[in-house]
């Protein structure tokens, strides 16, 4: 009887705690970011690799790079762009990511093709459709909050 008590007991406690964890959804919100009914939407991910060009002059180099970060903020503040980061040394040479919020491939190309570490060929690029949280803009906010340093 002892052991039919605490196992009653310990259900009923999942199930009061199982009731407390109901998700709360918000309709606006969720039509604001575009989410579907997992709270999830497509995206574009696209996959940074070395470029096929060769350019000896270091200082041209740097420049297409420092355009390249400058092209990266301008894309963010557009909302276009929402992850860039780069990768650690791999053995498939991938270089680094993005992940655009756009719903047209070919103005993803076209906005591509603005970073002129693209243009001159230093980075290639391949683009993946990728399915992930319609509230993954919303960081970009939060770490304006939290960045000390700009690029």
């Amino acid at each position: 009887m002892k052991t039919i008590l605490i196992v009653l007991i310990t259900v009923m406690g999942f199930l009061s705690w199982a009731q407390d964890s109901t998700v709360v959804y918000d309709s606006t919100l969720a039509r604001e970011l575009g989410a579907d009914d997992y709270g999830m939407k497509s995206y574009f991910l696209v996959m940074l690799s070395t470029g096929d060009s060769i350019i000896e002059d270091k200082a041209i180099v740097q420049k297409h790079f420092e355009g390249h970060l400058k092209n990266i903020g301008r894309l963010a503040d557009e909302r276009k762009l929402i992850v860039a980061g780069p990768l650690n040394s791999n053995p498939k040479g991938y270089r680094g990511i993005f992940i655009f919020d756009m719903d047209d491939k070919d103005q993803l190309e076209k906005a591509l093709m603005t970073d002129p570490a693209i243009k001159a060929g230093l980075l290639n690029y391949t683009i993946y459709n990728w399915y992930g949280s319609a509230a993954l803009p919303t960081y970009l906010d939060i770490h304006e909050k939290i960045q000390k340093t700009s690029f």
